[in-house]
């Protein structure tokens, strides 16, 4: 029978590996094509595993273009000011929805979708995600002591209608804010993100985008 310590070794070998292969992906920007309404940022190679779409600030709006966007993917999380039930209730009909509240979001939102951060693991992946939490160097101070405290492997926020794809080199994640995917708000396009998780590692992660 192996020791607690070995179990442990190996653990930390396995989670330092994937942590290795994330940071690889991340340096691979190969295809910066665009393709109809949407452009691909990163395209590695990948399995067929989970595909997650990811937005924020829909401020009450899903219409056809973040539908024809969307509709790959297996899952989507919502990082918060989604507008209104009724489009929280849309957008869960038409994939699986795991989302936190926003500033906007009213007591009925918040009654359905009950947390402000949450955090969860998604085919080997850890992940946290709020509304408004900053980026990488800036995060909100309590929202960086939950980061610390969860290692986890994809950080998203919303909130500052502004779409921002980064490696975090002090924290090791990939820090993910999708920007805005409704018309409310000072941004001139519309964003939204979907990628590939296989075995804990995010790959083939495109961006789309619309005007307003």
């Amino acid at each position: 029978m192996q020791s607690n310590d070995t179990n442990s070794s190996r653990a930390a070998l396995t989670f330092s590996h994937r942590r290795q292969h994330l940071a690889q992906f991340l340096r691979q920007v190969v295809d910066t094509k665009r393709d109809t309404d949407f452009f691909i940022i990163f395209r590695p190679k990948c399995n067929n595993m989970i595909k997650i779409g990811i937005i924020s600030d829909t401020h009450s709006v899903f219409d056809d273009k973040l539908k024809h966007f969307l509709d790959p993917v297996d899952t989507i999380w919502h990082a918060g000011d989604i507008g209104d039930i009724e489009t929280a209730d849309l957008i869960n009909a038409f994939k699986p929805l795991v989302a936190v509240y926003g500033n906007i979001d009213d007591f009925t939102v918040r009654s359905t979708y009950r947390n402000a951060v949450t955090a969860f693991e998604s085919e080997g992946a850890r992940v946290i995600m709020t509304h408004i939490g900053g980026y990488p160097g800036r995060y909100e101070a309590s929202f960086k002591d939950k980061i610390a405290a969860y290692r986890p492997t994809i950080v998203v926020t919303g909130h500052s209608h502004i779409l921002k794809v980064m490696w975090d080199k002090q924290m090791e994640h990939l820090h993910i804010n999708p920007g805005a995917a409704g018309i409310n708000g000072f941004h001139r396009v519309r964003t939204a993100v979907r990628l590939t998780i296989d075995n804990g590692i995010p790959r083939d992660l495109e961006v789309g985008q619309w005007d307003r």
